[in-house]
């Protein structure tokens, strides 16, 4: 439907008011933006524009960063879409679980997504497959998610009830995802990773508005690699760390990222877990 001319509208106001009708002019919806939770280690709710929430890492009741009200699952609310980088338990977390209870799918990495509904814990219908380079739409056309590399491990550990031992099970190759929201802006969840020289290609291509980026050295970047692929290779506009402070080895800090950024266009956020930032 075509609108009124603002001009068109107010003499139409002004005549129905001389025969004594009185109009409200209509309200826009307000454009309140995406936004960004972080919930301590790699686990991030973002709500898009229109509403539609995707949950990534979802790593909350083991998680010893994440605040005590999201450690109760209902506390999260509506979930439309879960991500899960790669088999690692302090990412796939409680992915499961709530995509069960929301009966929503859970995407990760193929081989991942294969053992889930190998060891039951996940019906075919929640646990669909898909790979690196591949572009997926759940939860309709306008919302694009990539999945792109990381460089990490994968492997599923899981408790075996009958036996009592633990087991490792195939979890698919490391990833990370590009997710695409209506507005167009785009959201570069890194995943585990060490730095490798493909980020140059990820920054150019998929150009990431904000990047979640881990820094806590060990097992992912450290605050100097993380800096070094921010100024050079992904050039972001917004960037928020993550991964560390977790565990002992997980040293590197906020701070040391910053400095190690020195002087750069990329705004990189301050959040504690349970923060949220609208873009």
């Amino acid at each position: 439907m075509k609108s009124i001319p603002s001009r068109w509208f107010q003499s139409l106001c002004g005549f129905l008011a001389f025969v004594g009708i009185t109009v409200t002019a209509p309200v826009a919806a307000a454009d309140k933006g995406v936004e960004v939770q972080w919930l301590g280690h790699a686990t991030f709710k973002i709500t898009s524009v229109k509403g539609r929430v995707i949950l990534i890492d979802p790593y909350l009741t083991k998680n010893p960063k994440a605040p005590e009200k999201y450690k109760d699952l209902a506390a999260l609310g509506k979930i439309d879409l879960i991500l899960v980088t790669h088999a690692h338990g302090d990412h796939v977390g409680d992915g499961p679980e709530l995509a069960k209870r929301h009966d929503v799918p859970l995407y990760g990495p193929a081989g991942l997504n294969d053992t889930l509904l190998a060891l039951d814990l996940l019906p075919q219908k929640l646990s669909p497959r898909f790979n690196k380079g591949g572009v997926i739409q759940p939860l309709g056309a306008d919302i694009r998610i990539t999945m792109t590399r990381a460089e990490h491990s994968s492997e599923f550990r899981w408790k075996n009830p009958e036996t009592g031992k633990t087991e490792i099970h195939v979890g698919g190759e490391p990833a990370g995802f590009i997710v695409e929201l209506e507005n167009g802006f785009r959201i570069y969840h890194m995943g585990d990773t060490g730095l490798f020289g493909d980020m140059k290609f990820i920054g150019e291509y998929y150009k990431p508005d904000l990047v979640l980026i881990p820094i806590g050295g060990h097992f992912v970047l450290s605050p100097t690699d993380a800096a070094y692929a921010t100024s050079n290779y992904l050039k972001p506009r917004f960037a928020i760390p993550m991964h560390y402070g977790t565990n002992p080895h997980l040293k590197g800090t906020p701070e040391e990222y910053v400095r190690a950024l020195g002087k750069t266009s990329t705004q990189v956020l301050d959040m504690k877990p349970g923060d949220s930032r609208r873009f």
